[in-house]
């Protein structure tokens, strides 16, 4: 029997609860930067100290910075996780005088003035979180985090998984396939261009996700500037909120964008429609997935066996499919946030409520997911290799399919009801090349095209797949 114990556990991967700082930790901590409370603070505090390099510069009431001065504020937000930590100890109980906030922005801005009294800037102390509120700061806060970890992992990841699929399509541009359509063989495809059909709808999501801007809000407690007017009526502070912003996006693709028409929160729109690009390129992974692993099912496609793995406790022959079915099992995990998200977040009772504070929290649970779904496919792909051989010999099982190209040749010969003359000769049948040759010899047709149609075979009744999967 296992005993519990009323002394925690410390936290290992061993001992953690979720998936994502156990058993993948290694692949989880790549966006640990990113989406970490570590990774907040560090976020906020790069709103407070710009938000002041700016006030600076604007010449609103605060006096001007030395570039000393603005390179002192520059640095605040490079803290050591033992800096977070003395943030997170003013939030609960306080640290050197400094009171509890059981507020963690507010914490952020006592941190900022305790480091601020050590130094020259001392006199400008009372400008951190001039006029904002909390939601000033997070919105941006997270809006950084988000597009880091778009710029710096997600999409560098979706990038690998489409350049492989890129790869094979080229490389199996021309190997035949069986298709099959409701399950059932249908007229001949490729390997390449079957993978190519998913690079193309990957490349589209990505175009989408590289293009996306993220709105923030920067507008006080109602998002009206009620504050900032009252306190500095001369000041263009709608303009000064849209340049502060964009001064945040030097070298990102994914931008930040201020939403000038606010409540005391960013409404969160653009949140979804991220998410739900996420969601899509998952979804699209998964049903790549599905195939992948039916491939694989059929022999298709083959996978190299790793030195020392077992495939089964039992069955000492067996080499799973796990990467792709990791990978789908990920996705599903991912999406139910990403549904969530995206349902949840815009949803918020009058000028706001607390309900999307730890929603928002999750963020990385989520992209984490997804992450190890993408590594997972990645090294899946690493791992086959495209048996061509036994894709011909499905073809060859199938001669049916040719069906298509026969009836189609007789509506442009002018046979009469050459579609019905095939389905009776085939449909529910097992037919065979000489079927079709006896066929072909009794139609009253020219003989070169008699010619023709008897040097079909459903390997090379493949149209213009080629083309299409070398793109």
């Amino acid at each position: 029997m296992i005993c519990s114990t009323s002394t925690p556990m410390p936290l290992e991967p061993l001992t953690a609860i979720g998936s994502i700082d156990g058993r993948y930790r290694t692949i989880g901590a790549e966006l640990t930067e990113h989406f970490s409370e570590f990774g907040l603070i560090r976020a906020r505090l790069l709103v407070e100290t710009e938000y002041l390099i700016a006030l600076s510069e604007a010449g609103v009431g605060m006096r001007a910075l030395s570039n000393e001065e603005k390179t002192v504020l520059q640095q605040l937000p490079h803290i050591s996780t033992e800096e977070a930590a003395i943030v997170k100890k003013i939030e609960r109980e306080g640290y050197e005088g400094v009171p509890a906030t059981n507020h963690d922005v507010k914490a952020v801005e006592y941190f900022i003035k305790m480091k601020l009294a050590k130094t020259s800037l001392a006199d400008i102390s009372e400008w951190t979180h001039f006029a904002l509120t909390s939601e000033d700061v997070n919105s941006i806060a997270q809006g950084v985090m988000l597009r880091s970890a778009l710029q710096s992992v997600i999409l560098p990841a979706l990038e690998e998984i489409r350049a492989a699929l890129d790869t094979t399509a080229k490389e199996h541009a021309a190997t035949p396939m069986l298709a099959r359509t409701h399950g059932q063989p249908a007229s001949p495809t490729s390997f390449g261009k079957e993978m190519r059909v998913f690079e193309s709808r990957i490349a589209r999501q990505l175009e989408q996700l590289r293009s996306r801007s993220i709105l923030v809000k920067f507008a006080g407690a109602t998002g009206n500037f009620n504050a900032h007017v009252v306190a500095l009526p001369g000041t263009d502070w709608r303009a000064f909120a849209k340049k502060f912003v964009g001064g945040l996006n030097v070298g990102y693709k994914v931008s930040l964008e201020l939403n000038e028409v606010t409540t005391q929160i960013e409404p969160h729109d653009t949140y979804a429609e991220l998410f739900d690009n996420m969601r899509r390129i998952n979804v699209i992974l998964t049903d790549f997935s599905q195939d992948m692993w039916r491939y694989i099912s059929d022999g298709w496609v083959t996978q190299k066996p790793k030195d020392g793995e077992v495939g089964s406790s039992a069955m000492p022959h067996k080499v799973n499919p796990i990467d792709f079915e990791n990978a789908e099992g990920n996705f599903g995990v991912a999406n139910a946030l990403f549904t969530h998200f995206s349902q949840k977040l815009p949803i918020s009772r009058l000028q706001r409520d607390l309900s999307d504070s730890t929603v928002i929290r999750v963020f990385g649970t989520a992209f984490a997911h997804a992450l190890v779904g993408y590594r997972s496919l990645v090294k899946g792909l690493g791992k086959i290799t495209v048996n061509a051989e036994a894709m011909l010999s499905a073809l060859y099982e199938h001669p049916e399919v040719i069906a298509e190209a026969i009836q189609t040749v007789l509506r442009r010969e002018g046979v009469e009801v050459p579609y019905e003359k095939l389905k009776e000769l085939t449909r529910g049948k097992e037919v065979s090349l000489d079927d079709f040759a006896a066929f072909i010899d009794g139609l009253d047709i020219k003989a070169d095209v008699k010619e023709r149609l008897k040097k079909l075979r459903p390997e090379n009744y493949i149209g213009l797949t080629a083309e299409i999967a070398k793109k």
